[in-house]
């Protein structure tokens, strides 16, 4: 099932979530529905609070949005920052029409629980350990927007409270 997004500047996008305790048939149902919603929109990556879910869960697919080969589910991840920060130009499915660059670490360790309760353990590089980054952040109630400048904060919440877009 296709879920809504959360738009910014909803207040539930700044909450900390919550580590799963439980892999549980809503999780699984949760997680499946997130991937579902993730393809729908042609992102490449969701967390749980976005969909108005605090919990630590998200889900990613750096191979698209044209193929779907690299799907990774991950419960509680967590990430090990490692390597120079590069510029990187993100948007983000919560954050309508607008893009911005900012810096982020070229390379991560993740560790994370499976779906099947299995411990997982990988390195990442560039888009993918900058999209890890970007959904992580999610988790500890961060949105993109918040490593911006001043003034292109401004400028963005002028443009929603004007446009509500």
């Amino acid at each position: 099932m296709i879920l809504p997004i959360l738009q910014y500047p909803d207040a539930r996008l700044k909450r900390k979530a919550v580590p799963v305790e439980a892999i549980t048939p809503e999780i699984r149902t949760l997680a499946a529905d997130m991937v579902e919603t993730m393809y729908a929109r042609d992102g490449i990556g969701l967390a749980a609070p976005q969909v108005g879910e605090s919990i630590h869960l998200i889900v990613v697919d750096v191979s698209g949005p044209e193929k779907r080969e690299d799907l990774r589910i991950l419960i509680n991840p967590v990430l090990e920052l490692s390597g120079p920060e590069v510029e990187s130009e993100e948007g983000c499915l919560s954050v309508n029409d607008f893009r911005s660059t900012l810096y982020r670490s070229l390379r991560v360790r993740c560790r994370a629980t499976s779906l099947e309760g299995e411990p997982i353990e990988f390195d990442a590089d560039e888009i993918l350990a900058i999209c890890l980054q970007h959904e992580c952040d999610h988790l500890e109630g961060k949105l993109f927007i918040d490593h911006i400048s001043t003034l292109k904060r401004m400028m963005y919440d002028k443009r929603i409270a004007k446009h509500g877009k």
